[in-house]
């Protein structure tokens, strides 16, 4: 039966937005162009524009795609759990996190130009889904810490820029490293989970469970 034109569409955008995914694994934001991206897919480079004004545009779809996956994983947690403790709840959402690594690099590392570069539309429909993702959190902190509102609109814009840094700290490049130790900077290697596990138990410690 062949496909609607609204799931036509929405199709080649998922396979667009895939295929920026793919490259994106091997190959830098700056690299890529929508000829690249065009020839991972099944179609011509010029029908994604049909689809997508920019290569930012793309990204932004991915890095709305992301968000989403967030959101479902945060509200798994409290759908799935009656009570944790602040150990269990900081590792929760830590092991949360650390599975959303692309997550987390495109919003440290490339954020401000899909924004910038996306038609008013796009960006509207990507806030939607952040705010979305904030309301989840706010909901996991709600029922795991039993803060009152303004003591959880305090954590969560203490967490929210945490997350937006922790990248660089968790993903360190050899050329970094080598750097590094040139300069004589002790670094220590921490994981995504280490890190957002030791800093919502600290944002935590002392509050009401």
């Amino acid at each position: 039966m062949p496909k609607s034109s609204k799931e036509l569409t929405n199709a080649r955008k998922e396979e667009i937005v895939n295929a920026c995914e793919k490259l994106y694994e091997t190959m830098s934001f700056k690299e890529i162009t929508v000829k690249d991206i065009g020839a991972v897919t099944s179609f011509t480079r010029t029908s994604v524009y049909n689809y997508f004004h920019t290569k930012e545009e793309i990204f932004l779809a991915l890095l709305k795609r992301e968000y989403e996956k967030w959101i479902k994983d945060i509200n798994a947690l409290v759908e799935n759990n009656a009570a944790l403790s602040v150990e269990e709840f900081a590792s929760s959402l830590a092991s949360i996190l650390d599975r959303r690594k692309l997550l987390l690099k495109l919003m440290t590392m490339n954020n401000y130009d899909m924004e910038e570069n996306s038609r008013p539309e796009n960006l509207a429909e990507f806030k939607q889904v952040y705010g979305e993702s904030i309301n989840a959190l706010d909901r996991c902190f709600a029922k795991f810490t039993r803060l009152a509102e303004a003591e959880r609109q305090e954590l969560l814009y203490i967490f929210l820029p945490f997350v937006y840094g922790i990248y660089p700290y968790a993903e360190v490049t050899k050329k970094q490293r080598v750097a590094m130790a040139q300069a004589n900077v002790a670094f220590k290697y921490h994981s995504v989970y280490e890190l957002t596990y030791n800093c919502v138990k600290n944002l935590l410690k002392g509050k009401g469970e």
